[in-house]
């Protein structure tokens, strides 16, 4: 998988078909909630398989940390460690911001992907989107 930084509409438009595509169709989180305003103070990245758009993030920096947000992969392409390296890439950014500090709101069923990668659960569940989740961080250096 490649991974690009988005420096385009058009390659926003691939981060936002596949957000719409995983969020909106498949999970039932309402438009207004997934669009939420903030897509224009984050960095955003895109995962391509050959020229396809299969994995999208997006990463703002808020307070200490780097917000790790709307990671996904479509669904054909799961369980190829796309996730993972999307993660990865996002980290990458955090440090090069000279920051150290990552931090994600996993939806609960996904805990355990994130434990595997480091993070550590700091909060309690609670329901953003209609959805369980936990808030996680983990130290980058």
């Amino acid at each position: 998988m490649n991974i690009k930084t988005v420096t385009s509409s058009a390659s926003l438009e691939d981060a936002y078909h596949i957000r719409r595509t995983v969020f909106i169709e498949e999970q039932n989180v309402s438009p207004d909630e997934e669009l939420d305003g903030l897509d224009n103070e984050a960095i955003h990245l895109v995962g391509y398989i050959h020229e396809q758009p299969i994995a999208a993030a997006r990463l703002r920096f808020v307070d200490e940390y780097g917000k790790l947000e709307r990671i996904c992969v479509l669904p054909t392409f799961r369980g190829n460690a796309y996730g993972k390296k999307m993660i990865e890439a996002l980290e990458t950014v955090i440090i090069e911001q000279n920051s150290s500090h990552a931090k994600l709101n996993a939806q609960s069923h996904a805990k355990g992907f994130y434990q595997l990668l480091g993070y550590e659960q700091i909060s309690d569940e609670f329901v953003d989107a209609g959805i369980l989740h936990v808030t996680m961080t983990k130290q980058l250096r």
